[in-house]
């Protein structure tokens, strides 16, 4: 039923958001150049493995060796607001509808981190991963990475229509409150290490 009503909603919005889409897009090309789209492989149920996609938030900006800048050099005004307002997320619709996540679940990771998890916090990926969670709702990137993959496996422990349907309205409203969008002292997240190196975002 989750995967029949996750199916339809997405269908709906990415029609109904098409325009805004394509806005985005121009936008997108004209502050940041191409390719529009950011991709990269993460890890979804089961460890398979997918393509996520999301409106590019970052510049290319790299140093002499050729290797990009860190992300507090190459962030943008223009993707910060893109970033504050959750509208960089719009294109992960397509993966639900291709059914690698969902609306609601653990935050799809790169596959990088597979090996790092403890086994506790390895069953975050028994469930399909969403566009918002558990831990969105409470802090976001405030959290640290074992506080978010609690609420991750908490998430799985509970998943039901009525919990997805609360999370998707509690969504909302953090969004419109742009809380939690960078960890402290970062302008995005810092990458995660092995168990006990994550102490502090």
């Amino acid at each position: 039923m989750k995967r029949s009503i996750e199916l339809t909603v997405s269908l709906v919005l990415l029609i109904a958001l098409s325009p805004l889409m394509l806005i985005l897009s121009i936008l997108v090309s004209l502050n940041l150049g191409r390719p529009i789209f950011f991709t990269q492989t993460r890890a979804g149920k089961d460890s398979s493995e997918f393509k996520l996609y999301k409106f590019r938030t970052m510049s290319l900006a790299a140093n002499s060796d050729g290797t990009l800048l860190p992300d507090e050099g190459r962030m943008t005004r223009f993707g910060n607001i893109l970033r504050s307002s959750s509208l960089d997320e719009l294109p992960s619709l397509i993966n639900v509808i291709k059914g690698e996540m969902s609306l609601v679940g653990p935050r799809p990771l790169p596959t990088k981190y597979l090996d790092l998890y403890s086994s506790k916090h390895k069953r975050r990926l028994e469930v399909r991963p969403g566009i918002t969670g558990l831990a969105q709702i409470n802090g976001r990137n405030n959290l640290s990475w074992e506080e978010k993959f609690d609420l991750d496996v908490e998430y799985v422990d509970k998943a039901s229509l009525r919990l997805d349907l609360s999370i998707l309205l509690k969504s909302c409203l953090v969004v419109l409150k742009r809380e939690g969008i960078n960890a402290p002292g970062h302008v995005t997240m810092p990458e995660f290490k092995s168990p006990g190196e994550n102490q502090t975002n």
